[in-house]
C-alpha cells in the first residue's frame, strides 16, 4: 500500500508532466489532480482555445489507463454513451456492446450541447461507479474519472446543467487566457507538433489507486475540521446563497483538502488548503444570487484561522 511520501511523489509526476503540455496552469492542473485523487469528476467551464481539451488529454497521457473522448450533441442517446444489447444472428442471442463510458478517464466535451436524458446517463455513473442497462448493472472499472468541458459563453441549442449533475463534480474550474508572458512564449516556441503526443506515462492504475487510498492517511485536525465545518455553517446562515452548502458538499470539501494537502506536498491539510478549495468545492453547489467567488471569500474572512 503506497504511504503518503509515495502518494506524494505520485502526485508531484502527474502535476509536472500534465504541466508541460499546458504552460503557466498549473494551478487548474493541481486542481485537477486533488479532484483524481479523491475519486471525484471535474468540470471545466470556460471559452474555446484555453486548453480545456488538451488539460485532459494530458492527463490521461501521464497515467497509464484507458482513455475515451465522448463529444456531446444534441442528438447523443443515453444507449450512445452506456452502450446497449445488440442482436447477433449466428448466436440468435442479445451480446452487450459496452458505450464510451467504459473507460478509466472520460472526456465529455462540450455537455452543456447533449439533451437532460444524456445528461442524467452520466449520473449514475459518476456517483457510485456503475451503470444500469436494461435492467442490468454493470460495474466499471477502478478508477473511473470524469472529466467535463462547457462554453459559458453559449446558450443556443445548451442545456443547463440541472443541480444533480453539477453536485456531481467534485470540481469546477475555469482556465482563462495565459498571461502575455506565456503567450508570447508559445507564439514563438509552439510548432504545430501536438504538445500531448510528446507526453508519457508517469503513473500506473496501481499506483493511482494506492494514491487514492492514501488520501485517507492525510492527517486534519480538530480545529481545522471546525474551520471547514464552521464554513460550511456560514453558506447556510446568509442570503448572499440561494441555498447553503449540503452535508455531502461538506464531505466533498473534506475530501479534496485532504488530497490537495498532498498535491501540495504534505500529509497534513492546513487552513488554507480550505481557502483555496472553497471556490472550486463548493461555488457551483450553492447557486449564488452573487458571484460566489467574492461571496465565499468574505464569509471566509470573518471566520477564525486556527493556528
Amino acid at each position: 500500500m503506497t504511504n503518503t511520501a509515495e502518494a506524494i511523489e505520485i502526485s508531484r509526476r502527474l502535476v509536472d508532466n500534465v504541466s508541460r503540455a499546458l504552460h503557466g496552469k498549473r494551478q487548474a492542473v493541481e486542481y485537477v489532480v486533488t479532484a483524481l485523487l479523491a475519486g471525484g469528476h471535474v468540470l471545466i467551464e470556460d471559452v474555446p482555445g484555453v486548453g480545456k481539451t488538451t488539460l485532459a488529454r494530458a492527463l490521461a497521457a501521464s497515467l497509464d489507463l484507458h482513455f475515451r473522448r465522448l463529444q456531446l450533441t444534441s442528438d447523443l442517446l443515453p444507449a450512445d454513451v452506456l452502450g446497449g444489447s445488440v442482436f447477433e444472428r449466428d448466436t440468435n442471442q442479445f451480446r452487450f456492446v459496452p458505450g464510451p463510458i467504459f473507460t478509466n478517464v472520460l472526456l465529455a466535451d462540450e455537455i452543456n450541447r447533449t439533451s437532460p436524458r444524456t445528461q442524467s446517463a452520466l449520473l449514475e455513473a459518476m456517483a457510485e461507479g456503475q451503470v444500469s442497462i436494461e435492467g442490468t448493472t454493470h460495474s466499471l472499472e477502478k478508477p473511473f474519472f470524469v472529466i467535463a468541458t462547457q462554453n459559458p459563453d453559449e446558450y443556443h441549442g445548451t442545456y443547463a446543467l440541472p443541480e444533480s449533475q453539477l453536485d456531481r463534480f467534485l470540481i469546477k474550474i475555469g482556465l482563462g487566457h495565459p498571461s502575455p508572458e506565456i503567450e508570447r512564449e508559445l507564439l514563438s516556441s509552439r510548432t504545430a507538433a501536438d504538445p500531448v503526443a510528446a507526453l508519457e506515462s508517469v503513473v500506473s492504475n496501481k499506483q493511482l489507486l494506492a494514491a487514492q487510498a492514501a488520501v485517507d492517511d492525510v492527517k486534519t485536525t480538530d480545529e481545522l475540521l471546525d474551520y471547514l465545518h464552521a464554513l460550511i455553517s456560514g453558506t447556510r446562515e446568509t442570503t448572499r446563497f440561494v441555498r447553503g452548502a449540503s452535508t455531502r458538499a461538506a464531505l466533498a470539501l473534506v475530501r479534496a483538502v485532504r488530497a490537495f494537502a498532498l498535491v501540495k506536498g504534505r500529509d497534513y491539510a492546513t487552513p488554507d488548503d480550505v481557502f483555496d478549495l472553497a471556490m472550486p468545492v463548493l461555488a457551483h453547489r450553492l447557486g449564488a444570487t452573487v458571484d460566489a467567488g467574492p461571496a465565499l471569500r468574505s464569509l471566509l474572512e470573518t471566520l477564525p484561522v486556527p493556528a
